[in-house]
């Protein structure tokens, strides 16, 4: 693997840490808490950017999976946790899944980082650019998590 595309994926591990590092210590009560002016917790942000990369990738592999289909209904764009099922991953579940996702993110894309798709809406066409974007995206849920630790 070229040196640039390991960079990107210690870069992925190394925000995905920073963002498991903010919910250290947070109760799975406070996870759920959503403040006065807020419509999400920290829970669905969680889910949320899980989601984003999973959703980003299947967009441009064209590889769909069931999972995501069923996690885009509780932590997709516009929902909220009013959208939670006894079905929807618990904050404890969604702390291990993003803690492993890095990791099989460059297990099973790795070696096609830099392969060509048709572009998407935002007219990426490879993995690697998703995954750029998609750390951004981690960045803005990240501070809106910060945030929401104020008020729980």
């Amino acid at each position: 693997m070229e040196k640039r595309h390991e960079i990107l994926f210690n870069q992925l591990e190394a925000y995905r840490e920073e963002t498991l590092g903010l919910v250290k210590g947070i109760s799975e009560e406070e996870a759920e808490s959503i403040p006065d002016g807020f419509h999400n917790n920290i829970r669905w942000n969680l889910g949320h950017i899980y989601l984003d990369q999973k959703l980003w990738i299947e967009s441009i592999t064209k590889e769909k999976s069931e999972q995501t289909k069923t996690y885009n209904n509780w932590f997709g764009f516009g929902t909220s946790p009013s959208n939670f099922t006894e079905d929807t991953p618990s904050f404890a579940e969604l702390k291990k899944l993003l803690l492993h996702q890095p990791m099989q993110i460059k297990e099973e894309y790795g070696d096609r980082i830099e392969e060509e798709f048709e572009p998407t809406e935002m007219g990426m066409y490879t993995i690697e650019q998703v995954l750029t974007r998609t750390i951004y995206h981690e960045g803005l849920h990240a501070a809106a998590i910060q945030y929401l630790k104020r008020f729980v």
